[in-house]
């Protein structure tokens, strides 16, 4: 069997769990038929850039209908009759195309992006080249001020994205913020690993229940540590310790679209935070910011259906090109959405990568989007096709030149949602898309990095059925590792 295709046959068999808790997400494929196999290392074949013959690509459709037909319904498997009768803060927003008056401004299309609807085509061109100006004034390594909150994947997954935010204490400008929909714990760094049970008494009792709301008493006991575990000492926190700094910042590390119903939507909603609050949100690249790669796993597709031609897919396409290739949280924690490169020493070195491009298919670009870390000494050839395998004595010398204590990054699926790697914790994975394609059933986390430069992760799971919606068509499992 040829190696990546062993490695995908890992991904899909989720009934046999894979040894390690770190899965790779995807590999590099080609576009055209002719262009031959998977690519096994960087540069061995060339990738097309321009749309092939659509019989031609190995690209799954999630969208089916056509793109005048909008169907949604709620993804439970039976109609949720209370859903009615709750608030109205704990309406569900259901997709579909905006309804903005003329004269409409940032704000509305904001107000529209945060109840999952995509934007007109004139307005959402006029939206992209609102971010691209904002972009094109930042460097290739944004420098962040703490407290922030870092965020690993979220492909297309909308309604994991507004839960997100929720745990996160809210969006920028936010002052109403609803309480996040599931329990949230949160892990200090001193954890090599997330612990694998509750122990707080009261917080088990509230996860029994339901996680509804607790009582004034267990409010305030809600930050309490676990039963005196000194082995791994872990801080547990229930829904009421998600309050945000008012200068919060978010790092996203990339990889916003593919894979889930809604990437459209989740861009959208990114651009329009970027573009009203530019120095609250870094927008970091990753690996699927790509022409090449949104052609295969679905954002393509998603915007023919949705706007009948590609002319938003183009547009958005401009904005991947000056995305940012890391963001540095005050000169201690780089963020970067794959990893390391051999071509790249010093920090200074990724500062002068011409980055207003395609994603080339080696080097250093296109390294940092594409590179793992692995229990190896040095460097290895990564199965995915692209980027490489990097090990712990790469780390530990590349953090201490750059006067680095971690190196934060996502581009892998962790179960527990996050992940430290090697001894001295010099590199940390950071997942943000709960149940994984709406099936691998992982959890999610999110790194948040306080004025001390002390790090927590708080971890959340996928929003109830009854918060969210999905296109009418795709009611089974998403098929794209099949």
């Amino acid at each position: 069997m040829h190696p990546v295709d062993s490695l995908q046959t890992k991904a899909v068999s989720f009934s046999k769990r894979p040894e390690t808790p770190l899965w790779p997400c995807d590999v590099l494929v080609p576009v055209c038929a002719h262009d031959g196999p998977f690519l096994h290392h960087p540069g061995a074949h060339s990738i097309r850039e321009k749309p092939p013959i659509v019989a031609e690509l190995r690209r799954v459709s999630i969208f089916s209908a056509p793109h005048h037909h909008h169907h949604y319904h709620h993804c439970g498997n039976r109609p949720n009759t209370a859903l009615a009768s709750m608030p109205a803060m704990y309406d569900v927003p259901k997709p579909g195309p905006a309804n903005l008056w003329p004269g409409a401004g940032l704000d509305d299309w904001l107000a529209e992006a945060k109840q999952c609807h995509y934007l007109p085509e004139p307005v959402m061109k006029q939206l992209c080249e609102m971010v691209k100006e904002v972009l094109m004034e930042e460097s290739n390594i944004q420098p962040v001020s703490t407290p922030v909150t870092i965020c690993g994947d979220i492909h297309g997954q909308f309604y994991d994205l507004l839960e997100l935010f929720r745990v996160a204490g809210g969006m920028p400008g936010e002052t109403d913020v609803q309480a996040p929909k599931t329990m949230t714990s949160v892990i200090t760094s001193e954890d090599i690993e997330p612990p694998t049970e509750i122990r707080n008494p009261r917080l088990r009792r509230k996860l029994k229940d339901g996680g509804g709301a607790a009582s004034t008493a267990d409010n305030d006991d809600a930050t309490a540590t676990g039963d005196g575990d000194s082995h791994t000492g872990n801080t547990t926190e229930g829904m009421s310790g998600t309050s945000q700094s008012a200068d919060t910042r978010f790092v996203f590390l990339g990889d916003f679209v593919d894979r889930g119903y809604f990437s459209l939507e989740t861009f959208t909603l990114l651009m329009c935070l970027k573009a009203r609050y530019p120095d609250r949100i870094v927008l970091v690249r990753g690996n699927h910011e790509s022409r090449q790669i949104t052609q295969v796993y679905g954002f393509y597709e998603e915007c023919q259906q949705k706007y009948g031609n590609a002319s938003v897919w183009k547009a958005c396409c401009q904005v991947f090109d000056f995305l940012v290739l890391a963001a540095i949280v005050d000169g201690t924690v780089l963020c970067v959405h794959g990893g390391l490169s051999p071509e790249i020493r010093t920090i200074d070195q990724i500062r002068v990568v011409a980055r207003a491009q395609e994603i080339p298919h080696e080097g250093a670009f296109c390294d940092l989007v594409w590179s793992d870390p692995e229990e190896i000494a040095t460097w290895a050839v990564s199965p995915r096709g692209a980027g490489w395998l990097f090990g712990d004595k790469v780390a530990n010398e590349f953090n201490h030149v750059n006067g680095l204590t971690t190196i934060a990054r996502a581009h892998q699926l962790v179960n527990e949602g996050y992940k430290f790697h090697f001894p001295e914790k010099s590199v940390v994975t950071v997942w943000s898309a709960p149940n994984y394609c709406y099936r691998c059933g992982n959890v999610a986390s999110i790194m948040t990095v306080d004025n001390n430069l002390e790090s927590k992760f708080r971890i959340f799971s996928a929003v109830p059925d009854e918060f969210r919606h999905t296109p009418f068509d795709r009611r089974g499992p998403n098929d794209y590792f099949l």
